[in-house]
């Protein structure tokens, strides 16, 4: 029997963890073919990972074929995953995202806000393309989206393509996990957060370890100058107030929401003195494919974990292991809600704990939204609606409404602006948008 994965983006600097996730999970998830999939402007790096890889998997003893290629139709044949890992326009695209809007004195980030919501236009029409091949060419395969935004894309693709077999996941829950049980100095794997919201816009309503409720103990040690954050967002540390008064573990993303003034500022100071974090990234990843490139490399280099999304595989590869397994473990992903958070519409994609079936994920119901956020929660899948709107339809209109009523926006006059600019930058990769506005 085979079990054939297909990277698509498989020149990312992150696909190395993938390789090495697969390789760890041999055993119970016998993957025997990998194709990595890229697109012409990543051939050398896809060439680079492709060795990379190929020396991970030799060294391993592993019984896995390896392959990359240019040719994505041909490499989804028979495929059972596919990984997608894709960043339209590159890191210059990023670059773009964050710096236009800091120009305007509005957050710029590769995810929220003006950003996040550019990243959605050149994405989503890309991987619904994407899910039209898959559905076609291998019907039965699970699309396994890492690509950001990922709660937004995650949802454009379950509601505006033929392929429903798709889950959505992002490092953040497993950050929080792990974050947590240093806090409680547990092991990770006895810590269980009970998740209620959508991606990067998270709560931790509950968190257990061993079965123990000790969310009254977290949020009295968070409430201090505990770091709490990813490689790629700079901890800020929460009040005591707002923790009280919320009663939830946020996630780091909030600050963007929640301490705007600060982030900006924080921002506009990196800005200037290091450029945008994209620029700060570009280096990192010269810096890392000059380390792939070495042939003496068998494994994925400490280097990588300097990157924000670091440790994703244990995310998607654990997943993929489930689903095979049938393990009926649980797990945080994004996926249709299906009435397990009774507030929001039945098809709204959530990021919460599911159990992990053959036939993929089973929401696990997690109660009504709390009276604190539920006001938040119900803008942002509001706004998350109208990026995905405006990304399918191309009208000028149904970009401006997504822009003017993102929280980090939230200006008609600057919107505008901002949504004007990043429309000319990006236009190469924006074709449904025939017009700009008046």
């Amino acid at each position: 029997m085979t079990v054939k994965l297909v990277v698509v983006g498989g020149g990312s600097s992150y696909t190395p963890e993938i390789i090495e996730g697969i390789i760890r999970r041999h055993d119970s998830f016998p993957v025997t073919d990998i194709v990595l999939v890229d697109i012409e402007a990543g051939k050398e790096k896809l060439e680079i990972i492709g060795n990379l890889a190929q020396r991970m998997i030799e060294k391993s003893n592993k019984p896995i074929n390896l392959s990359w290629t240019l040719d994505r139709r041909e490499a989804l044949k028979q495929a059972d995953f596919v990984s997608t890992q894709i960043r339209v326009g590159g890191l210059a695209a990023r670059s773009k995202d964050e710096r236009i809007p800091l120009s305007h004195g509005f957050i710029g980030q590769e995810t929220n806000g003006a950003g996040g919501i550019f990243k959605a236009f050149r994405t989503i029409p890309v991987l619904l393309d994407l899910a039209k091949d898959v559905h076609e060419i291998c019907p039965n395969a699970w699309i396994i989206n890492f690509t950001n935004p990922a709660g937004i894309v995650t949802e454009a693709l379950l509601k505006h393509s033929p392929h429903k077999k798709v889950i959505g996941v992002c490092n953040i829950p497993y950050n929080m996990r792990h974050s947590t049980a240093e806090i409680l100095d547990a092991d990770p794997n006895d810590v269980l957060i009970e998740f209620i919201g959508m991606n990067h816009f998270v709560f931790g309503k509950k968190v257990y370890v061993n079965g123990i409720d000790r969310t009254k103990e977290v949020l009295e040690k968070l409430s201090g100058d505990l770091d709490y954050s990813p490689a790629n967002i700079v901890n800020l540390g929460w009040s005591k107030t707002f923790i009280e008064a919320t009663g939830l573990l946020p996630n780091p993303y909030h600050q963007y929401y929640f301490q705007t003034k600060e982030v900006l500022e924080k921002d506009v100071k990196a800005f200037k003195e290091n450029g945008t974090r994209a620029e700060v990234v570009q280096n990192l990843e010269t810096s890392l494919f000059n380390i792939y490139s070495n042939p003496s490399l068998y494994e994925k280099p400490k280097e990588l974990e300097e990157r924000g999304g670091a440790f994703y595989s244990d995310v998607a590869c654990s997943l993929m292991d489930s689903i095979y397994n049938n393990k009926q473990d649980v797990q945080t992903v994004n996926t249709i809600n299906n009435g397990a958070i009774p507030d929001l519409p039945e098809d709204a994609v959530i990021e919460v704990n599911c159990m992990i079936t053959n036939n993929g994920p089973k929401p696990i119901s997690v109660g009504a939204l709390p009276h604190t956020v539920k006001g938040h929660i119900y803008q942002m899948k509001a706004f998350e609606e109208l990026v995905i709107r405006a990304s399918i339809s191309g009208d000028y209109n149904d970009a401006y409404t997504a822009m003017v009523m993102n929280p980090l926006l939230a200006n008609e006059k600057g919107s505008k602006v901002v949504l004007d600019e990043l429309l000319e930058a990006h236009k190469s990769y924006l074709p449904q948008f025939k017009s700009r506005g008046n």
